[in-house]
């Protein structure tokens, strides 16, 4: 099948052109370089017709080719710049391939379902997927939304959950040996609406899971006949089906590799406060608060997989050991002996299946944290996402 060429001007054009003779071209594109060049127009060197902006050629070319080959090298494109390219050509269907390395663009299955169907994504895990997807169901609620998620401890079948989900049957669900913490279950009792729970596994450079039920839960969540649906991403990875309109949140610390990917099939960009951000992306915080009004008077321990406050509680104690289950017991056991009489906890992690089991045999109530996002403008972007797919 035709592809486009990467060369630079670091390798001698006769070796360029060998190489080129090899493949069935759809375009050449130069990107930079000049030590084995000498002075004269690039197609003279060349023998063939050679593009020069990188970016643009390789949107200009996409109809006429398959796959992209990567012939150049550093310093001219180092493996920042490479990636960068590889995103470019993957989000134009296109196939990347270099020397020991051959990315495959994601497929994405139709989801039969004529309503507007929004992906929330990230660029990592422990970003607020969740806490945005929750949010965005709860300002749609009017429009009957159902959030599907996947995640790495879901049902090997699509499950349904209610909002009617209580403790009670999450506790049931962990007697029964199975994740009572999976996102699609706090979606239920956070967000207040119905929500399909998926399971992938793996996850590629380009956010595809090597296997998951997405597609299957996607056709479960249209049978409920809602008036939108939201897939909600885990980790880094994307929910492998068709939507109308994505948002992508932008994590702190270094970018996964790859996640210009994410960038550029999204249509809205969010940005943790302590991330580095493109123009044009819009900064939110997640704000932890209690899900539920608490008794005057209760002496508070509070459960978080990281976050060291919640709004209105000066817990007698905190920790934020919840994914980290040998700390976390040492944590439960500071709990019984402080007499803290309601616990408080984010419901992901060991939630359910250590501390709220623990509350369960020492008689002790527990209620849920919830994380809110708050931005300028954060509101009015999300239901003109909703809006632009509608």
């Amino acid at each position: 099948m035709p592809v486009i060429a990467l060369i630079d001007g670091e390798h001698h054009p006769d070796a360029v052109r060998e190489a080129l003779a090899r493949l069935d071209l759809a375009g050449v594109v130069f990107c930079g370089g000049e030590e084995k060049l000498a002075v004269g127009p690039l197609e003279k060197h060349y023998g063939r017709p050679v593009e020069t902006d990188p970016e643009e050629a390789l949107r200009r070319l996409a109809p006429r080719a398959d796959g992209v080959v990567d012939l150049a090298d550093e310093p001219v494109l180092p493996p920042r710049a490479k990636l960068r390219l590889a995103a470019l050509a993957l989000h134009l269907g296109l196939r990347y391939s270099a020397p020991g390395l051959r990315l495959d663009p994601p497929r994405y299955e139709p989801v039969a379902f004529d309503g507007p169907k929004l992906a929330v994504i990230a660029t990592g895990k422990r970003t607020g997927k969740t806490a945005l997807a929750c949010h965005l169901a709860r300002l749609l609620r009017e429009r009957d939304p159902v959030i599907v998620c996947m995640g790495r401890g879901g049902p090997k079948r699509p499950v349904a959950a209610s909002p009617e989900t209580s403790l009670a049957d999450l506790l049931a669900i962990s007697d029964h040996g199975a994740h009572a913490a999976s996102d699609y279950l706090e979606d239920a009792v956070l967000a207040g609406v119905n929500t399909v729970g998926c399971r992938r596994v793996g996850g590629g450079l380009a956010g595809a899971p090597a296997l998951s039920n997405v597609s299957e839960g996607a056709a479960l969540a249209a049978w409920l006949q809602p008036g939108l649906i939201v897939f909600e991403g885990s980790g880094s990875c994307i929910p492998p089906v068709e939507v109308d309109r994505t948002a992508c949140i932008i994590g702190p610390g270094e970018p996964e590799p790859l996640s210009d990917y994410r960038l550029l099939r999204s249509d809205l960009l969010l940005a943790r406060e302590a991330a580095a951000a493109p123009p044009g992306a819009l900064r939110f915080e997640l704000r932890p608060e209690p899900a539920e009004s608490l008794p005057e008077g209760a002496r508070v321990a509070l459960f978080t997989t990281g976050a060291p406050r919640c709004e209105g509680v000066e817990p007698v104690v905190a920790s934020t050991n919840l994914a980290r289950r040998e700390a976390l017991a040492e944590d439960l056991e500071r709990a019984v002996a402080e007499k803290c009489d309601l616990w408080l906890t984010e419901l992901k992690a060991a939630a359910i299946d250590t501390v709220a089991t623990r509350a369960r045999s020492e008689g002790v109530r527990v209620a849920f944290v919830r994380n809110r996002p708050v931005g300028d403008g954060l509101d009015d972007a999300l239901v003109k996402l909703y809006e632009d797919a509608a």
